[in-house]
């Protein structure tokens, strides 16, 4: 495999606070700043996540699908708040370095 470099994989998650929608990448072991996208008020459409994903550099791994997950604000309340939580495994572009 010489000169050829493994994708590394990411998760890329994407969460409403205040009615605004953010998806970011998690760069865990690394260094670097976490990229980041904000959208509007509106759920973002699938096109929206990719193309978003794109502006910072990034594609999902073939064959990810985006998953949700419920959360609350405050999980000692039961009455507390839903929070929707998006995630999806990504890996850099070709030719992008993460």
């Amino acid at each position: 495999m010489s000169g050829q470099t493994i994708a590394r994989e990411f998760t890329a998650q994407m969460s409403v606070r205040a009615g605004r929608w953010r998806l970011y990448v998690a760069l865990l072991n690394t260094t670097e700043p976490w990229p980041e996208h904000r959208f509007g008020r509106s759920v973002p459409t699938f096109t929206d996540r990719t193309n978003a994903l794109s502006v910072l550099g990034f594609e999902p791994v073939p064959g990810a699908e985006w998953a949700w997950t419920e959360d609350s604000e405050n999980p000692d309340n039961p009455a507390s708040p839903v929070v929707l939580i998006a995630a999806i495994r990504v890996r850099a572009r070709s030719g992008v370095s993460a």
